[in-house]
């Protein structure tokens, strides 16, 4: 693992640094939060810029429209960014950061010639159709159900939880295609769906912070091509395990650099007012810093292990850093919300050291440690696949659970 630039990394940095000064400048005000259509023209405006100066898909093959970079040069590029003030990923942050690779790792060279160019350029949007209602945080017990009528399935279901849906071209789809009442890791189907197909129903769902980028998605009789299946019929969770890999591995990078940069504001704002002569809170302030500095280094180590393995995939130190990174992001929103005081309250606050409402940005901290898999799911992971642990017995079967477990 590096932990510092090589001359060659040195100098991509200098260059990106130069030309975000000559861009950023250039661009229009960002939209209204809750104008869809106007966030995806100035998101996809944003892609297209990155993709005619060579920074979109830096690390995504360069047969594909990538620039054939190393992931470490990704990490670059999400570093100066977000240090930089760029425009993040946006509507598209699902077919940037989790579909897309999955397609480059999964999919037929004729699906990745379709769509890998067309994300790039900023022309397809995609969301993840994997959560369901009544699956809560078990996705393996999904039940939205494909059956094969000649070339399609036939697809009927409800998802949640799905992010810019409204505005989405294609959805990476999870269905079940084997036997209802068969092992729930099993029969899973990885498929990709255009969002216009006749049968899908969109509902948009409100937030506690009142934004709207969730839908629910009802799916009757939806008729998917069978060419638009990604690996095997069966096959779905082990290729879902690649995507939330990439989900949980690289796709909270940016966010890191974030919280670091607001920390050091956070700390800014204690030293002007008296909360900065509670030593408690001294402590609270140094103690992130060093968390975020130790989830920098974990998130090299995790892009140096991506880059090193053969297929490119993040390991499962990628929960490590999701579990870490979801928790530690909720303590930096306490520590704002009590250097604040009744400010924190705030929703709509112009004097806030946030780029969004400090009241906002707390109740959306909530939802780190769910989303992209609980930190119960992230537990259960590194207890098994890192340190061998037995699995966690089941619910249904506790005397066959019990027996499995202790013969490991």
């Amino acid at each position: 693992m590096q932990l510092r630039d090589t001359p060659d990394q040195l100098r991509f940095r200098e260059d990106l640094r130069a030309w975000l000064r000559t861009v950023l400048p250039t661009l229009d005000p960002q939209p209204s939060q809750d104008d869809w259509q106007a966030r995806r023209t100035y998101d996809s405006h944003w892609q297209a810029l990155l993709h005619q100066a060579g920074y979109a898909g830096l690390n995504w093959p360069a047969e594909y429209g990538g620039r054939g970079a190393t992931p470490t040069e990704h990490l670059i590029f999400l570093e100066e960014s977000e240090l930089a003030g760029a425009p993040y990923v946006g509507v598209n942050f699902v077919g940037l950061l989790h579909a897309g690779p999955t397609l480059i790792a999964e999919a037929a060279p004729e699906q990745r010639e379709r769509h890998i160019p067309a994300i790039l350029r900023g022309d397809e949007i995609w969301c993840q159709g994997f959560s369901e209602p009544d699956a809560g945080s078990d996705l393996a017990a999904l039940r939205t159900r494909a059956v094969r009528d000649g070339d399609h399935y036939v697809v009927d279901g409800r998802k949640i939880w799905t992010s810019h849906a409204e505005v989405a071209d294609f959805c990476e789809l999870l269905v079940r295609t084997g036997p209802a009442d068969g092992p729930k890791h099993q029969g899973i189907t990885w498929l990709i769906m255009p969002m216009d197909a006749p049968g899908v129903t969109l509902r948009p769902l409100m937030t506690a912070g009142g934004s709207t980028e969730f839908s629910e998605m009802i799916l009757e009789d939806v008729r998917i091509p069978v060419a638009n299946r990604v690996g095997a019929e069966g096959d779905g969770w082990r290729i879902a395990m690649v995507t939330f890999a990439f989900e949980r591995g690289t796709g909270f990078v940016a966010e890191v650099v974030w919280a670091r940069r607001r920390l050091a504001e956070i700390a800014a704002l204690a030293r002007e007012n008296t909360a900065w002569e509670d030593s408690e809170t001294r402590r609270r302030i140094a103690r992130l810093a060093a968390e975020f500095d130790a989830l920098w280094a974990l998130v090299k180590r995790n892009v140096s292990e991506a880059e090193h393995s053969a297929a490119g995939i993040p390991g499962p130190g990628s929960s490590v850093f999701k579990l870490r990174f979801s928790e530690a992001r909720q303590h930096l929103d306490d520590l704002h919300a009590d250097v604040r005081g009744r400010d924190a309250l705030a929703f709509d606050d112009d004097l806030c050291t946030y780029d969004g409402e400090p009241g906002y940005e707390r109740l959306r901290s909530l939802a780190y440690t769910i989303a992209a898999g609980t930190s119960q799911v992230q537990r259960n992971i590194i207890g098994e696949r890192i340190l061998g642990l037995p699995k966690e017995p089941s619910a249904t079967a506790p005397a066959a659970g019990a027996a499995k477990g202790g013969a490991r």
